[in-house]
């Protein structure tokens, strides 16, 4: 059978690429053809645009390139009715993915979407799109499939695919990586500013801002794989902070604490059971816009799903040196840890157990066999 995913941003990436593995183990002469990223493409099929290509954050940067964004809708429009898939599986991206799940559902095509648009924090009148345009949801996260039903519409809860992602994973030796790295044996304070340019820009100066004041400890920056080390190099400067490329899961495996931008990455962090303050810092106009429609107690993943704060999290002015430093000693402080670790231990119970991608995949061939 034929399958067109559409994915963005890194973390679509990744659960884009354990979703195609697990779909050719379901279906080996799966036709796999995607929007996504580097990790996509090592697992096969034919890759049509890269997410590096359409990485804008915030409402602001969206409208400011707007003429770009539509040129890209209506490319994707024109290469899966050229493809004419048996399914079309979307991953996230609400902003994208809805606009062609309009289009796609008209023309005919099955719609299926693999973790769910963040409808429960804003925007909650886009259920009757999701509704009215997708034909099967899977969800990733313990509360959705309640807060689903509240209008009417069944989904798939499968668990969550960060459980397999890190469980998996090959195991890192640390004196080995320090060593490629030219780390020192100070423990490391992990530094993940995100993976756009303009949340980078923002979040990491302000990140790096306290590195002088935690002279026991060695920070070390976790580049994302959608950005060269040349743009980092130009925050960075003249200071003297270790940098790690594409390797985010080896670094928090072996961290103490990490400065964690808001998104995916939160909860990759409380998976390695690491603590953690979580950061976000976004353009004004796009920050006056979200409070008046985000209606949650709490942006980290790892407060929403535990329902209560677990992990501190710094927003817009409270990101700020003398806050960052405040909340930073605190976490690596023994009584403050122990707490965390137990924690961030039930917030693993919540998520179920591995296989959310083998889940999805299953759902979606059996579906489309029908």
């Amino acid at each position: 059978m034929k399958y067109y995913i559409v994915a963005g941003e890194a973390s679509g990436d990744l659960h884009g690429s354990n979703l195609m593995k697990a779909l050719y183990k379901e279906d080996p002469k799966a036709d796999i053809r995607f929007w996504g990223g580097d990790l996509m493409l090592a697992v096969g099929g034919t890759l049509v645009t890269h997410y590096k290509e359409r990485s804008f954050m915030g409402f602001a940067e969206v409208i400011g390139n707007l003429r770009k964004v539509l040129g890209f809708i209506k490319s994707c429009k024109k290469d899966i009715a050229e493809f004419n898939p048996d399914v079309i599986i979307f991953i996230d991206n609400s902003g994208f993915n809805l606009r062609i799940a309009k289009w796609a559902k008209s023309e005919g095509f099955k719609t299926h979407y693999y973790i769910s648009p963040q409808v429960w924090a804003s925007r909650a009148g886009r259920i009757k799109k999701i509704k009215r345009d997708i034909d099967a949801m899977y969800t990733i996260l313990p509360f959705e499939k309640e807060f689903y039903d509240g209008y009417d519409y069944k989904v798939n809860f499968v668990g969550h695919p960060l459980i397999d992602a890190v469980s998996n994973r090959e195991l890192v030796n640390e004196t080995k990586f320090r060593k490629a790295h030219s780390l020192n044996t100070k423990p490391i304070i992990a530094l993940l500013p995100g993976s756009r340019k303009q949340e980078i820009k923002k979040m990491l100066n302000v990140m790096l801002s306290v590195v002088d004041d935690f002279e026991d400890y060695q920070f070390v920056i976790a580049g994302a794989p959608s950005q060269d080390f040349s743009f980092y190099k130009s925050i960075i400067q003249n200071r003297d902070i270790a940098f790690v490329d594409n390797k985010t899961y080896d670094l928090l495996s072996i961290s103490f604490a990490a400065l964690v931008t808001s998104g995916t990455a939160t909860l990759e962090t409380a998976l390695f059971k690491v603590p953690q303050v979580v950061c976000y810092k976004a353009g004004n106009i796009s920050y006056q816009i979200a409070k008046r429609i985000i209606t949650l107690k709490f942006i980290s993943l790892v407060n929403l799903i535990m329902d209560r704060e677990v992990v501190i999290e710094l927003i817009q002015d409270d990101l700020n040196t003398r806050r960052l430093k405040k909340e930073l000693a605190l976490i690596l402080n023994p009584e403050k840890r122990e707490q965390l670790f137990i924690d961030y231990f039930e917030l693993e119970q919540k998520l179920g157990g591995k296989g959310a991608s083998e889940n999805a995949a299953k759902l979606i061939v059996e579906a489309v066999k029908k």
